[in-house]
């Protein structure tokens, strides 16, 4: 898609949101200029949506007013990358996005910008990086329990050592509408990532997730000498875990 092209997309999409979603975005402007991500190669900043920078300097705006910026040459750097990238539904996707961070930013809520803080966390996690092992909790809610971030399904147990060392060297989790038992890492640490090999709850990957519940004391202690969470993750292959009885 040449550079007029995506002009041109960007202003009919950005038409096609009905008046009463798009109100108070008054513009959107397309940069030929790439974004990449400061710290994580292959990830660049599609968009971006400049949330009431039109009321800078007035008093009392009557309403939030802003603008949505759209990078052209992060989009270019992306279909060099993947042969089959979708430039139409990218496009789509990152004005109604940028869209939606001015309604909750007038709505006063960040929702939006929590989904971002986990994807970008996932995407670390999965390359490898040292990412936030908390990061899903700012996923997508879902009705049978645990989180889904970018198809990613997470499902939290939260334990104390007493109740860990009770397990008798078995975890048993409902993922997905099922119980599943599968094989307990030999600690606990704070953080355990049990990975289930051939299991889709989601159309990503399903992990049960371990947390190491802290008693007052060891709260505080942490509170006074501040230190990076021990975080474990293993993979846990099919025949190492087993769907039981609910």
């Amino acid at each position: 898609m040449t550079f007029d092209q995506f002009e041109r997309r960007a202003h009919e999409i950005f038409e096609s949101i009905p008046p009463e979603l798009r109100g108070g975005v008054e513009y959107v402007a397309v940069s030929e200029d790439a974004v990449p991500h400061p710290e994580l190669a292959e990830v660049y900043t599609l968009g971006e949506c400049a949330t009431g920078e039109l009321d800078l300097g007035m008093d009392t705006p009557e309403t939030l007013r802003s603008g949505v910026h759209l990078y052209y040459g992060s989009f270019r750097a992306l279909a060099e990358l993947d042969p089959e990238f979708d430039w139409e539904g990218e496009l789509h996707e990152t004005v109604v996005h940028e869209v939606r961070h001015h309604r909750e930013s007038t709505a006063g809520e960040d929702a939006l910008e929590d989904f971002d803080f986990a994807a970008d966390e996932n995407f670390k996690r999965r390359e490898g990086v040292p990412f936030d092992p908390l990061f899903y909790r700012s996923g997508e809610p879902l009705d049978e329990g645990g989180w889904e971030v970018d198809g990613d399904v997470f499902i939290e147990m939260e334990l104390t050592e007493a109740e860990f060392g009770r397990l008798k060297g078995e975890v048993q989790a409902e993922v997905g509408g099922k119980l599943v038992s599968l094989p307990a890492p030999e600690r606990l640490g704070d953080v355990a990532f049990m990975y289930l090999e051939g299991f889709r709850a989601g159309p990503g990957e399903t992990a049960v997730v371990l947390v190491r519940r802290r008693g007052l004391r060891e709260s505080l202690r942490g509170l006074l000498r501040p230190e990076a969470p021990e975080v474990g993750e293993w993979s846990v292959e099919p025949e190492d875990w087993f769907i039981g009885e609910e």
